[in-house]
């Protein structure tokens, strides 16, 4: 038993939480999750035929929201993504611009208040737009290499439309069903 007299005071100690890649269990968790990621789209991707979930976009947004980055952090995700992106047959090095801008409209996003009661609508609403940033800016960039004079065969836009909202659909179906989990295991509030 602790010896105090009465005019002692308390102290608490505050220990301060760590948010975006200040920690190595954040840095573990971003590695893991885009791993997940790649591994997913690898072997489930050829079991959608029309609408494929990016699940690569699906768990930056997921790591986003769980750890709370900075806008450059957010940026910093995103290229590593892209990089993941780059041994996936498409589009070569578009990538590495679309996601790291998806990644950073996920941490802008993140900033604004989206709650109903106790409901939290940032992983659905946040993960679509992050979505849409980032399939946006891929088409953009493609058709401007495209009308540049690179060796690309763009897809007709309006495929793209449907590819890209459906994506975006998707993609946030999995991040609202996997946050909740992996936030109760991880502590995280």
């Amino acid at each position: 038993m602790e010896n105090r007299t009465p005019t002692q005071k308390r102290t608490v100690a505050i220990t301060e939480k760590k948010t975006g890649l200040s920690s190595v269990s954040n840095l573990i968790l971003i590695g893991v999750l885009l791993a997940a990621g790649a591994v997913l789209k690898l072997f489930l991707s050829s079991y959608f035929t029309v609408m494929k979930p990016n699940f690569v976009i699906a768990m930056y947004c997921l790591a986003i929201l769980l750890i709370k980055p900075k806008v450059y952090e957010g940026a910093i995700i995103g290229i590593l993504a892209g990089a993941i992106c780059q041994f996936f047959p498409g589009t070569p090095y578009i990538n590495l611009i679309s996601e790291p801008l998806g990644a950073v409209a996920m941490v802008l996003l993140m900033k604004l208040p989206m709650k109903i009661g106790k409901f939290d609508l940032h992983p659905i609403v946040c993960t679509v737009l992050a979505t849409l940033v980032s399939g946006f800016a891929f088409v953009g960039v493609m058709y401007a290499a495209f009308y540049m004079g690179a060796s690309i065969v763009p897809t007709p836009l309006a495929a793209f439309m449907g590819i890209i909202f459906g994506t975006a659909a998707i993609n946030a179906v999995i991040v609202q069903i996997l946050v909740l989990p992996i936030k109760a295991a991880l502590r995280k509030d």
